[in-house]
């Protein structure tokens, strides 16, 4: 076994999800991330927890047979009763939901062996699929949890990366310093916490304001995110305003949405656009009313993840880089009284901000062209 799998592992035992002993432990992964299981398998048994290993989250091919089938049926059924065409209603299933209610710890692991599986489910339906799952998903974020990759030949086609380029790529950006990535993204806090506004700015399509006031910034240096890298916080709903072009592409549902448009009145999104696929930002904007408000405001600063590849998991880290998520806002990082934005989903979205570009706090320029003001060679 590479000797950076073991180290990953650790890393996530230890760092991320801090294990214990007794601890009851969920682990999602496809079979090609074997390997990284294994691993973990390992350290629990060291450690004296108890593992369960499952594809439910991960496993694309028998979720798209799913799919697939409960919407030919929903709309056979519809058609002999009505003539009309439905699409199929999904329950929550209870028996998903009683074994993340006695997990301690859920560890997801990203990996396939086709990254594009379920590109011919229709995308109503998945976003009806993710609603009934709402439930399952807030009780996963309760636990000690933790998302991480796991360099799959797959996933490497899609970053048009070598399958050996693709590993460096991943365990440069996860087996790092931890706690020298969280001592420089300490500095964007101190500045981003106690803020009201920010503004970004990038060329002429992009210029959006938003209220931050009351609400947490948060330090994401590898806990639940593996690998991390960014600050993020989450806007007041009803505060954003302005019109942000999300110049690098999204990979949603097993498609690319090119070149998102979003133009933003009172909280919410009152015009959209796509170069491509945007059918699909549609029907995700259209999830609920919560959808068609942000849900995050994040800032990439891990420079070890230095391309694209077509990953958010990795992208949205990035150096260089602003991403905004419509959809549901995370708990911690809502204030004490203030509105959290509710949503069945979370889809983020990002801005290349490495030239012609900068990030103003409270009417400062705190970030111009990829460079921050505690940084050398920052220029007012």
């Amino acid at each position: 076994m590479d000797p950076r799998i073991r180290n990953h592992a650790e890393i996530i035992a230890n760092h991320s999800v801090d294990l214990q002993e007794g601890d009851n432990v969920v682990i999602d992964a496809h079979p090609v991330a074997e390997d990284l299981v294994v691993a973990l398998h390992e350290i629990i048994g060291e450690k004296g927890a108890n593992p369960v290993t499952t594809s439910q989250r991960t496993g694309k091919r028998e979720q798209r047979a799913f799919l697939r089938a409960s919407e030919s049926e929903a709309r056979s059924a519809s058609d002999k009763a009505s003539g009309e065409a439905a699409s199929p209603e999904f329950e929550t299933p209870e028996h998903e939901l009683a074994l993340i209610e006695n997990t301690d710890v859920y560890i997801a692991i990203r990996a396939g062996d086709n990254v594009t599986q379920t590109s011919d489910v229709d995308p109503e339906v998945s976003a009806a699929y993710g609603k009934a799952h709402r439930p399952i998903l807030n009780e996963r974020l309760s636990t000690r949890w933790c998302l991480t990759q796991f360099p799959a030949p797959a996933n490497a086609q899609l970053a048009e990366m070598s399958t050996e380029g693709y590993e460096n790529f991943v365990w440069d950006a996860v087996n790092k310093d931890w706690d020298d990535q969280r001592e420089l993204q300490a500095n964007m806090v101190e500045i981003l916490d106690p803020a009201e506004e920010v503004r970004i700015v990038s060329g002429d399509t992009t210029d959006v304001t938003m209220s931050v006031a009351g609400n947490p910034t948060i330090n994401d240096h590898g806990e639940h995110n593996l690998p991390g890298g960014e600050v993020f916080t989450a806007p007041q709903p009803d505060s954003v305003e302005g019109e942000v072009l999300f110049d690098m592409p999204l990979y949603h549902q097993g498609r690319e949405i090119t070149d998102v448009y979003l133009e933003f009145e009172g909280g919410e999104v009152v015009s959209h656009s796509a170069a491509k696929n945007e059918e699909i930002l549609t029907e995700v904007l259209n999830t609920d009313d919560g959808a068609r408000r942000l849900g995050e405001l994040g800032i990439g600063m891990n420079r070890d993840i230095d391309r694209f590849t077509y990953n958010m998991l990795f992208d949205e880290k990035m150096g260089d880089t602003v991403h905004m998520a419509v959809g549901r806002a995370y708990d911690n990082t809502v204030g004490e009284g203030n509105e959290q934005n509710e949503s069945a989903t979370h889809v983020d979205m990002i801005v290349d901000m490495s030239e012609d570009s900068y990030i103003e706090v409270d009417g400062e320029v705190v970030q111009r062209d990829g460079t921050f003001q505690f940084e050398d060679g920052f220029e007012e």
